[in-house]
């Protein structure tokens, strides 16, 4: 069952890998199907001997359809997530550096190139600390991200979400390489952010990226 969406999710993994967003087997990522059933990776599996059949399926209260291998450590969070923001049916959870130490430093993380805003729609919030594996985790996540599809996790890491995997890893991908400038420019002096109008304009001008499907 889902045997398209398991490879996608094993796909999506082994990118936040090869972009060095994840070390060995960490972080997750989830997906929701229509009928509400959910889609997980397993808890501390490596992502390029992950298989098909090692994705688990759970439905939205958590109980297992599918799967022998253990869940997500985070799964309960996770769930939190997708119950309260209906319009997400993707989430990826990462320890990605850049964006990680910057919420080290302040509150935001501004939208100081128009990357940050094409796939975040604007500045990044950053949570309190949350324990990994705690319901908290999702609290947190759900009271501070707001409109955009990204938080920051205070001494933890990053979620972003999307309406599909691409939005969210899109989020992930580019919001590490927003991070890494803007930390790059801050040891260099004081960063110039962008204006409210700039920043909804890289939104709408992303809209029209790519390739439209017939």
């Amino acid at each position: 069952m889902y045997n398209k969406q398991k490879r996608e999710i094993i796909e999506t993994a082994l990118e936040i890998k090869r972009s060095r967003l994840i070390s060995l087997s960490g972080g997750n990522v989830s997906m929701r199907m229509p009928n509400g059933q959910i889609l997980l990776t397993p808890s501390g599996t490596s992502y390029e001997t992950m298989k098909v059949k090692d994705i688990i399926v759970v439905d939205s209260k958590g109980n297992r359809i599918e799967g022998k291998l253990r869940e997500s450590v985070d799964t309960v969070a996770l769930l939190y997530i997708f119950e309260h923001m209906p319009d997400v049916n993707a989430i990826i959870h990462t320890h990605q550096p850049y964006a990680t130490a910057a919420g080290l430093i302040g509150d935001t993380l501004p939208a100081a190139v128009t990357t940050l805003a094409n796939v975040t729609l604007g500045a990044v919030n950053v949570a309190p600390y949350c324990s990994a594996a705690s319901l908290d985790m999702g609290v947190q996540t759900v009271k501070y991200i707001g409109e955009r599809r990204a938080v920051i996790l205070k001494h933890h890491g990053v979620i972003t979400v999307g309406r599909d995997l691409k939005e969210a890893l899109y989020a992930a991908v580019y919001m590490e390489d927003a991070a890494l400038t803007y930390l790059a420019a801050k040891a260099a002096g004081d960063p110039v952010i962008m204006t409210q109008e700039q920043t909804l304009d890289a939104v709408e001008i992303h809209k029209t990226y790519g390739q439209k499907k017939h």
